[in-house]
């Protein structure tokens, strides 16, 4: 069912990709004469506009009751894709560590499918605590990492540990359901 959470989440999915080619192709700025700079700035203006569709989405399918089964899987799924084109844009131009992007995104792709495999199951999915700060971290990293300020990278390594932690607490609780749910 598209309601305005699940349009929103959708939006996401479209601006991951026109973000990515933005982050690797800086020359569409230079090239016409403006600083590198530009890039950074409109890469980062897509980045902030997408992750609050992100908060968005959430507190209108929770406020106005318009939570659906499409919108626990197409949420996640669409802040994964803006995760994953901000870092691996920022790792192929070389301003994000390819070991840090490596343990998120396998974190990530995990956590996603044992999500999806939950909503199957009837498993409350719900974002815990310690992933909604792993998110807000991760977003945080991402904005200094865009715009090449001071600190990105330890931000960086501190959302992956975060992200690390998160990732465990999940897969606890997941495994816990899933037994749960077998006897």
């Amino acid at each position: 069912m598209m309601n305005l959470p699940n349009i929103l989440a959708s939006i996401r999915l479209a601006v991951a990709p026109l973000m990515f080619w933005i982050i690797l192709t800086p020359e569409l700025f230079t090239d016409n004469g403006y600083d590198v700079t530009w890039s950074y700035y409109f890469s980062s203006l897509l980045f902030v506009i997408a992750s609050l569709t992100d908060y968005f989405d959430g507190y209108i399918a929770r406020e106005l009751d318009q939570k659906t089964k499409l919108g626990a899987i197409l949420a996640p799924l669409a802040d994964k894709m803006l995760v994953m084109a901000a870092f691996l844009g920022l790792m192929v131009m070389g301003d994000a560590s390819v070991w840090a992007i490596y343990i998120i995104i396998v974190r990530e792709l995990f956590i996603t499918g044992l999500r999806t495999i939950a909503v199957q199951e009837g498993i409350d999915v719900s974002a815990s605590w310690s992933g909604k700060v792993k998110t807000v971290a991760q977003m945080v990293a991402i904005g200094f990492l865009l715009m090449h300020w001071p600190f990105a990278n330890a931000l960086l390594w501190f959302a992956t540990a975060l992200t690390v932690y998160s990732g465990l607490e999940y897969l606890f609780h997941f495994s816990k359901s899933f037994t749960t749910e077998e006897k």
